[in-house]
């Protein structure tokens, strides 16, 4: 009996056919491409790296538009600087995505890594403030509705003596650290412990205000993972924001006053207390704001499923905050997508 191998002489007609069959498979890739204008960032791209870029004696830098578009294919597949580069060169959607053919020049991992690095928090920030201003014109952030949650983002853990993490807890640089720049680079001074339902966190946190009926990202701040969920609560709010959702952890006096003196809606959780459990009124009140509430959970579960972005490989905040700015502003992307938005 014989049997197909699929082996058979190749040509430059063989080649063109397998591109155009895959170019028929559309990918969330594909569907991203042609829903979003990414001229759009251009601007804010070079205008924030031009005195970075193009130094006297050094080479042409790569164009900053693919350099961007490079970062979300990185985020979103949650690879390394090494596999983005090998994925680029070995995946026809990849290549489509980014406009590119196998004839073409790739960026190396070394020009992905110096791009990110100059493109910083600071212009990341930038761009999702571009896109937010996108989602507004269009109305898919005219929702009163707002719901606030964080989530840990973990970090390479430390192998730190006791002393040492004394010392880094208390703002301090460990004795002998400094007389090694090598050892120095390798610590992660900024991130802490955390403890939530007896599992320990090491890293950061992403505290993010969301639209409770589009489910986009509308604000983020980064901490470390010690600084509880509602101390960066007030950095996160706008005015007349109408009613705000939030789990039992954000609802304290001091809280309630914010909200009341910006007139806003309180829609915090019930929290009970020793010796004074909720009572069922307040049990039922708390499951009907939980309907609402468990739709940032969906976000949360979106970046982590798919883009793994509970997790980082930098070392340091001033990283951390770039790497967890890009995973908001990716997620609101495709969501963007998903909600059937067009900037073309």
């Amino acid at each position: 009996m014989k049997f197909k191998s699929g082996k058979a002489p190749g040509g430059l007609f063989d080649y063109q056919e397998r591109k155009a069959a895959l170019c028929q498979k559309a990918t969330p890739l594909d569907r991203l491409n042609a829903r979003v204008d990414w001229e759009l960032f251009r601007p804010e791209l070079e205008g924030h790296l031009d005195d970075q870029c193009g130094v006297q004696g050094g080479g042409t830098p790569w164009c900053p538009g693919l350099m961007f578009k490079i970062l979300v294919l990185q985020k979103y597949f949650a690879l390394s600087e090494e596999q983005t580069e090998f994925q680029i060169l070995d995946r026809f959607s990849f290549q489509r995505f980014l406009g590119l053919d196998v004839g073409d020049g790739v960026p190396d991992q070394n020009s992905i890594w110096t791009f990110k690095e100059r493109l910083g928090g600071k212009g990341l920030r930038g761009c999702f403030d571009l896109f937010d201003e996108v989602l507004r014109a269009t109305g898919l952030l005219a929702s009163k509705g707002k719901i606030v949650d964080a989530s840990f983002v973990a970090v390479p853990r430390q192998r730190n003596t006791r002393e040492e993490n004394a010392q880094i807890k208390a703002s301090r640089t460990p004795e002998g650290w400094q007389e090694n720049p090598d050892q120095l680079a390798q610590k992660d001074v900024a991130a802490r412990w955390a403890i939530k339902h007896q599992e320990r966190h090491y890293g950061y946190k992403n505290p993010i205000k969301c639209n409770a009926q589009s489910k986009l990202i509308e604000r983020y701040t980064v901490t470390d993972a010690s600084v509880h969920d509602s101390q960066p609560l007030v950095e996160l709010l706008d005015p007349k924001e109408g009613r705000l959702q939030a789990d039992s952890a954000y609802r304290s006096r001091k809280i309630d006053a914010e909200l009341c003196r910006r007139g806003l809606q309180n829609c915090l959780h019930e929290k009970g207390h020793r010796n004074h459990p909720l009572n069922e009124p307040q049990k039922a009140t708390n499951t009907r704001k939980s309907r609402i509430r468990a739709r940032v959970e969906h976000l949360f579960g979106f970046q982590v499923q798919q883009m793994r972005a509970n997790w980082i490989r930098t070392i340091g905040k001033i990283r951390a905050e770039p790497g967890i700015g890009l995973g908001n502003l990716v997620y609101n992307l495709f969501r963007y997508v998903q909600l059937g938005g067009s900037m073309v």
